[in-house]
């Protein structure tokens, strides 16, 4: 499986999922200028896409829907200037080419917000971002994976300290909102396991984070909870450039 996070943070959202002859993009939020660069720096193009799964409604996951309209789409969402797409609910399954994929329901103030869990024969991936907490009754489906894209959106102190209104802070706070850095590494620590090459660090927000303090928080809550660091690739993705994990 080979990943592409082409993307990633307030700005724009897209990642692309290869195994053999299949591939699947995940979200196409961004400009349409950025994503044609960013798709033909990893040598790939949107009409070889066996479809394009949707996370939720906000223009930095689907600015560009126009530009993969012609291709199958898949969301939980309910989609502008689509004439048609499947609708996927939480927990549902089904096989898109060579990947078997699994609708998972998160908590955002966009209705109707999902993350996936990609599997091949081999290799699995969880893509999870844009949610204000990890629901338990689905962690299980998220143990043990090869791959990790997970946010990891905010530092709390760093967030109340930016200028913005204190309604949007409450917003990204709130159970609906973001995971911060310290949620993000908690969950994670509860989820992985030797199985697991390479976590990536994802939507972080350019005004209340910075990739290494993310990275900080990861690496100490997983010396607290006396869990192996030294063997797991972890790095965070940036708004705009591309973030390469090759497996197998």
């Amino acid at each position: 499986m080979r990943i592409d996070v082409l993307c990633s943070g307030s700005k724009g959202n897209a990642c692309l999922v290869r195994h053999g002859d299949s591939q699947i993009l995940i979200d196409c939020g961004s400009t349409q200028r950025y994503l044609k660069q960013a798709m033909n720096k990893v040598q790939a193009s949107f009409d070889d896409c066996n479809g394009v799964l949707i996370t939720h409604t906000h223009k930095d996951h689907v600015s560009r829907i126009k530009d993969v309209k012609h291709l199958p789409i898949y969301s939980y969402c309910d989609l502008e200037d689509v004439d048609h797409h499947t609708i996927v609910e939480p927990l549902s399954t089904f096989d898109l080419g060579c990947f078997h994929v699994q609708v998972i329901r998160l908590s955002h103030d966009s209705p109707k917000t999902v993350g996936y869990v990609i599997e091949t024969d081999q290799e699995k991936l969880v893509y999870i971002t844009d949610t204000g907490y990890i629901p338990n009754g689905e962690k299980a489906l998220l143990c043990n994976a090869d791959y990790y894209v997970f946010e990891s959106n905010h530092d709390i102190a760093r967030l109340m300290q930016t200028n913005r209104p204190m309604f949007i802070k409450q917003r990204i706070l709130s159970d609906s909102g973001h995971l911060n850095n310290e949620d993000s590494s908690m969950n994670l620590s509860q989820i992985i396991n030797s199985k697991t090459k390479e976590v990536v660090l994802a939507h972080l927000s350019e005004q209340a984070n910075v990739p290494e303090l993310a990275l900080d928080v990861f690496q100490e809550t997983f010396r607290k909870q006396g869990l192996p660091y030294a063997n797991l690739t972890v790095r965070a993705a940036k708004q705009f450039e591309a973030l390469t994990i090759s497996g197998k």
